[in-house]
């Protein structure tokens, strides 16, 4: 398997990212935190979904942003597939919106579906797949740190050996199990033999027919009493039907009545309406007399020939022209005398203002005298502020000529010294654990020989590489003791010697400080004395401009008073063009108060007509009613010769006969049926034994063919048991000898000219480290660089082992390291290029390396630069054609 490309789309920090992927090394190189590790995450998430990453969906999605896409083409087994994903902002949380893999033959949809398809393709599921193939950040001594338990079950499950573990722990629950169904079969075949004899015991046929006679016998008594029901029934319908006739004819006949006295009461109501509307009309004739009379009055007011609308109208058409032109004739006088009145105000004002800024200026004046005073007074004392810090800055430079470093030179010494007191700080950490390490060893082996035997295996002790090298490690406990003195009084000096260059740059800051105020200060005393100055001179100006402001507030007043009087004459002329607007207003008001009159009358008469109208509507409304009434009392006089008292007499008789026979026959039928339901239970009683007995033969016979094939089942599920654990034994030897020659080769490769000699992996995968001197080290006692090597080591030929397969090749999804270099020094990077060319040579075809050492960068097929854009926070990827070049460029 190989990754072809990655595309993103607002996915952690990159906006919009793609990437082609080829055979070989592809180095992912960038500084820390420009995104590298999250291209790997991304191809992860594809292939697994959220379940595989250490973050919720909210995580991935590029902050501010609502929806992300992810797709991913691979390679397996020679066929082409793309997996998509898209995320979606669903109210406040991000949910999986697509999710699909595409195939050649199928295509999966659902997160769920294509994590199972892709999990069954490769043979792995996500963690499967980081044991194996993908070594993330921070995870490099994963497999050093595990237990042999956790090696070992990690280890089979990728070997596929946990499988047959689980298979064989099946066939054992599968053993239990039908032993379990067997002891219960047997059991149950006990009882149902038993239960069948005593079914037997009884004589349920003759049981049966005897009961089959009772129950004829009972039916037709039964059949007798309901034909006599079924006629009483007939009886009491039709005396009911003549009843509910007689019933409906007497209800109508009350409607009718009903509704006759309604009509009645509503002809007279009617009749009662057109009287008040009579009257109404009266009343409405004389009302428009009276109008007219007042009509004549209103006309004789106003100075009209006639009084009509359209002369009422034109009239005051021409009053309210009138009244507005004087209107705004008298609005400009006003206005006019308010703007005359303004000015002489503003005028007035602004006569103050000039002099109230001639008094602001003098004022001034006599106060910038005071500061060119003050001023003068403090240029003196800044003056000797100046002499002192110029002897001061002198004195401090006098001090470093018996200095070890001459000036400016302090802050490189202190940081020369800061480094070789760290170098002696981590070599004194060195020692210290060292020294600890034999102490614990010594404590040890007089504890063993204290003992005599070792208390783990029981041996003697004498003998022991334990013992033996007992006074190799006192001699080395007193020369670890004697180097940690030594570093002890180097670090005391070394601190010494950077306080006194720590005293020594906090002099030359002061210089500096000093130089830098004294430079402020210079400048600060001339710019004062050009101030005070320029000071002294605006005084002087601000005194002529106050004389000029009084001169000009003077005649501004004699302005303000000639147009108060102005407005006086205005305002006045402006109250005779109000009064003569009031006259033409009354007269507007008197044909107003006519046209309201003539208004008056013309309702008056649309009153008389609309009253006129509805007595006539009422008038036909009443006859109509009484054609109404005409023919509902006929139709009354027909339905009361119709009714026949005798017979109706007839059917309450028969009612009640049959009633009465229905209820005692039907308590007869009741016991009767009663009497039948229970010889039917009893009869049903017996067909169900003579039933169950069939089936309790038949269950008897299938028992007996069950517990005999539960005995078959029983031996072929112990064989099948004993077969999977034996052949996960063999499987695991066989796998535990590639593995540990695999390991050992790709240690040879890293370690073959340094102070190891071979790895030794036992049946239960517990990891040994030999010296070249034989002695044997766990890989926890190795170094930080040397553990993650290891495992690098480890892991490599794990997934050698799983790419060769025991039986032939298996397609491999890419070898991928995730800043693999976090604990290695520069050499151990350099031997990590070894077996990352190592791996190449074998025929990995795809390795994948992120990292921020450049050291990678020569090991490189192709080169992919991450980089942050810093404003926006969001990373771009690019391919570099020349990884060489950039490797010496040092991009």
């Amino acid at each position: 398997m190989r990754f072809d490309r990655i595309r993103l789309t607002n996915f952690k920090p990159y906006a919009d990212a793609d990437l082609d992927l080829d055979d070989g090394v592809t180095v992912i190189h960038g500084l820390n935190g420009s995104g590298k590790s999250s291209l790997l995450d991304a191809c992860f998430f594809a292939l697994y979904g959220a379940r595989a990453l250490d973050e919720t969906l909210d995580d991935l999605v590029t902050t501010g942003e609502d929806e992300a896409e992810i797709d991913l083409w691979f390679t397996h087994d020679d066929t082409a597939y793309h997996v998509h994903r898209r995320l979606r902002r669903s109210g406040e949380r991000i949910q999986t919106a697509d999710c699909t893999l595409e195939g050649p033959d199928a295509t999966y949809d659902g997160a769920r579906d294509v994590r199972d398809r892709i999990t069954r393709m490769l043979r792995m599921d996500a963690e499967a797949f980081v044991n194996c193939a993908y070594v993330r950040q921070g995870e490099v001594n994963k497999l050093i740190n595990a237990t042999p338990t956790e090696r070992q079950t990690m280890l089979d499950d990728l070997l596929q050996l946990g499988k047959l573990e689980e298979y064989r722990e099946r066939a054992g629950q599968a053993r239990l199990g039908v032993e379990d169904v067997r002891s219960e079969k047997r059991g149950a075949l006990d009882q149902l033999e038993s239960t069948i004899e005593e079914y037997e015991s009884r004589d349920l046929h003759a049981t049966l027919n005897a009961l089959t006679t009772e129950r004829e016998e009972l039916d037709a008594k039964i059949e007798r009493y309901e034909d006599q029901r079924e006629r009483a029934r007939e009886t009491l319908e039709e005396a009911r039907t003549v009843l509910e006739e007689y019933e409906e004819t007497r209800e109508e006949l009350e409607r009718l009545d009903a509704e006759i006295a309604d009509l009645e009461s509503k002809v007279r109501e009617t009749e009662a309406e057109r009287d008040d509307l009579r009257r109404e009309l009266g009343g409405e004739r004389d009302r428009i007399e009276e109008l007219d009379e007042e009509v004549e009055a209103r006309r004789t007011e106003t100075d009209l020939d006639e009084a009509t609308p359209e002369a009422i109208e034109e009239r005051k058409q021409t009053l309210s022209t009138r009244v507005e032109e004087t209107r705004e004739t008298a609005a400009d006088k006003r206005t006019k005398a308010k703007a005359l009145e303004t000015q002489a105000e503003n005028l007035r004002t602004k006569a103050e203002d000039l002099s109230s800024r001639a008094g602001e200026k003098r004022e001034e004046a006599s106060e910038l005298d005071e500061k060119v005073e003050a001023a003068t007074e403090e240029l003196e004392e800044r003056r000797e502020r100046v002499s002192e810090l110029e002897s001061e800055a002198e004195t401090l430079r006098e001090t470093f000529e018996d200095a070890p470093v001459a000036f400016g030179d302090a802050a490189e010494r202190v940081e020369t010294l800061r480094e070789r007191l760290d170098e002696v700080r981590d070599r004194h950490g060195e020692v210290a654990g060292a020294l600890d390490a034999a102490r614990s060893r010594v404590e040890e082996a007089e504890r063993l020989r204290a003992e005599g035997k070792c208390p783990e295996c029981g041996q003697p002790v004498e003998g022991s590489p334990h013992v033996e090298r007992l006074a190799d490690d006192r001699e080395r406990v007193e020369e670890l003791e004697s180097e940690l003195a030594d570093l002890e009084a180097e670090r005391e000096a070394y601190g010494a010697k950077l306080e006194e260059a720590e005293a020594l740059v906090e002099r030359e800051q002061r210089v500096e400080s000093v130089e830098d105020r004294l430079a402020t200060l210079t400048q600060l005393v001339d710019d004062r004395a050009e101030s005070a100055r320029e000071t002294r001179e605006r005084a002087e100006r601000l005194r002529a401009e106050a004389a000029e402001l009084d001169d000009q507030a003077e005649s501004t007043r004699d302005a303000a008073a000639t147009q108060a009087d102005r407005a006086e004459t205005v305002r006045e002329e402006a109250s005779e063009r109000a009064d003569e607007v009031e006259a033409l207003e009354a007269r507007l008001d008197r044909l107003a108060a006519l046209d309201d009159r003539l208004d008056a009358r013309a309702d008056a008469e649309a009153t008389v007509e609309r009253l006129q109208d509805r007595r006539e509507q009422l008038a036909e409304l009443n006859a109509e009613r009484n054609d109404r009434l005409t023919e509902k009392r006929e139709r009354r006089r027909e339905l009361a010769d119709a009714v026949d008292e005798d017979r109706v007499e007839k059917a309450r008789e028969d009612e009640e006969r049959a009633a009465d026979y229905l209820e005692k026959v039907g308590d007869a039928l009741d016991d009767l049926t009663t009497e039948r339901d229970d010889l039917q239970s009893r009869i049903g009683s017996v067909e169900g034994d003579l039933d169950q007995l069939e089936r309790l033969r038949e269950k008897r016979d299938a028992l007996v063919a069950r517990v005999d094939a539960l005995e078959s089942l029983h031996d072929e599920t112990e064989s099948l048991e004993t077969m999977y654990g034996d052949l996960r034994a063999e499987l695991r030897k066989q796998n535990v000898e590639t593995l540990g020659r695999m390991l050992n080769e790709t240690f040879d490769l890293v370690y073959g000219n340094d102070a190891y000699s071979h790895i030794r992996l036992d049946g239960e995968y517990e990891l040994t480290v030999f010296q070249k001197d034989g002695t044997a080290l766990a890989p926890d006692q190795l170094s930080g660089g040397e553990r993650a090597l290891f495992n690098l080591s480890l892991r490599c030929a794990i997934y050698r082992l799983l790419a060769e397969g025991i039986d032939g090749a298996a397609p491999m999804p890419p070898l991928i390291l995730d800043e693999p270099t976090v604990f290695l020094d520069s050499g151990h990077v350099s031997r990590l290029v070894d077996l990352v060319d190592e791996m190449r040579s074998l025929g990995v075809r795809q390795i994948v390396i992120v990292s921020h050492d450049d050291e990678l960068v020569g090991a490189a097929d192709d080169l992919v630069r991450v980089e942050k854009e810093p404003t926006s926070n969001r990373s771009t990827v690019e391919r570099v054609d020349d990884p060489t070049l950039a490797a010496v460029s040092g991009e």
